[in-house]
C-alpha cells in the first residue's frame, strides 16, 4: 500500500499505471473493518498498485471525485477511470474482489 503525501504525488499515480485508490479515514469504523484484509487483497491483484487516500487529508480530491462515502475504491488505468465502488456501506473482502474482477 502506498500512502501519498501530496496532491502532486497522487496526480502522478493517476496518470501512470494500473492503480486502485482506497479512500479511507482513521475515524471510519467501516474502513478500519476492511483494512486488515487489504494486504490479502493486494497479494491477489499484483497487477495493481494500491494507494490509500486519507479522505480528510485530501478532502478536495474526495470532493472532485465525488467520494461522499467511505471506504470507497476507484480503479484508474493510465489516467482512465475503469470503475468505482463508492458508497458509505461496510465492504467485505468478497465485495471488493468481486468489484475488482468486474473491471478486469
Amino acid at each position: 500500500m502506498i500512502y501519498p503525501k501530496s496532491y502532486e504525488e497522487i496526480a502522478e499515480y493517476v496518470k501512470r499505471g494500473k492503480n486502485i485508490f482506497f479512500f479511507t479515514a482513521g475515524w471510519c469504523g467501516d474502513c478500519n473493518f476492511i483494512k486488515p484484509r487489504m494486504p490479502e487483497i493486494e497479494v491477489e491483484y499484483p497487477d495493481y498498485t494500491f494507494i490509500e487516500i486519507d479522505r480528510d487529508k485530501f478532502i478536495d480530491l474526495a470532493i472532485q471525485w465525488n467520494i461522499f462515502g467511505i471506504p470507497s475504491f476507484v480503479i484508474v488505468d493510465n489516467g482512465k477511470e475503469l470503475g468505482r465502488l463508492v458508497n458509505k456501506n461496510r465492504k467485505t473482502k468478497e465485495e471488493i474482489t468481486t468489484f475488482i474482477d468486474s473491471v478486469k
